[in-house]
């Protein structure tokens, strides 16, 4: 294992991989909070025009569909606001217009594109160093932006007219939320791809729920169980020659079938006590 990290495409991974683990956990709180995995699974979907753009204009796709995500992200937020939509038909709306983007894009490109498979499939090794240093650039801006407001977001969520009481700018706020939302998951595509990206959101914060007492412990547990799931599979992917995605998300669920088995035995044995 020790041998692994001797090679530059390990030390890439593996420095992405623990800024994505801990801001797509993070982040995942909200998205949990807010019910707004199909936001995410969206979004991912509809940033495939941003990657067709950039790889039509000989630039950096990731950039390029991280600047689409966000006004992506903008133009949910105001269309919730302002149209008499539901949020699931407007996303719906962007998701299916992004990725009809995507795809006129590609077909002026002409030729094929294998490299538009990591983002639909995610390559964590085939990461450069342009990219890690975007990624942990935006993953070190959403770990301030989650840190200095996760109070102001959990009231925002659990209760927006409390919220407005107390101060708190809603509009701008939830703008925020989106975009921030919307980079990380753009992010995460580089990773896991498209299709799983939303995982990765979801899986750690569901898991931690089972053993988490406080909204300041589901965050701290989200982010070991995120952190740890990316790690090990990565390590368990290059060494048994998988894929990586795939085996990051199976290993976060072997975490949560391993937690629910804990959260089962502890609650028969807390009942088994009080019945003696």
């Amino acid at each position: 294992m020790l041998e692994m990290l001797a090679y530059p495409f390990m030390q890439k991974a593996l420095i992405t991989g623990l800024f994505l683990g801990v801001v797509l956990s993070l982040i995942g709180v909200f998205v949990i909070l807010r019910r707004m995995a199909f936001f995410s699974d969206g979004i991912a979907h509809a940033s495939l025009s941003g990657a067709a753009l950039g790889y039509l204009l000989n630039t950096n796709p990731l950039a390029v569909s991280i600047l689409f995500s966000a006004i992506f992200a903008v133009v949910i937020a105001q269309l919730e606001k302002r149209a008499k939509l539901s949020s699931d038909a407007i996303i719906g709306l962007i998701f299916t217009s992004g990725m009809a983007i995507g795809i006129l894009l590609l077909s002026l490109g002409g030729g094929y594109r294998p490299e538009l498979t990591t983002f639909l499939f995610g390559d964590i090794l085939a990461i450069k160093w342009s990219e890690v240093g975007l990624m942990v650039g935006l993953g070190i801006m959403n770990i301030i932006f989650i840190l200095l407001n996760y109070k102001r977001l959990a009231l925002m969520i659990l209760n927006e007219d409390l919220a407005y009481v107390n101060g708190i700018k809603i509009d701008l706020l939830r703008n925020l939320l989106y975009v921030s939302i919307a980079v990380t998951v753009v992010m995460g595509m580089k990773v896991l791809g498209i299709i799983l990206v939303s995982a990765l959101l979801i899986i750690p914060i569901i898991s931690a729920k089972l053993i988490s007492r406080s909204f300041r412990s589901l965050m701290v547990t989200s982010v070991a169980i995120g952190v740890l799931s990316v790690l090990c599979g990565i390590f368990v992917s290059v060494r048994f020659d998988l894929p990586t995605g795939a085996t990051i998300v199976l290993t976060g669920m072997g975490i949560f079938a391993i937690l629910v088995v804990y959260s089962k035995s502890k609650q028969r044995l807390i009942a088994a006590r009080r019945h003696a």
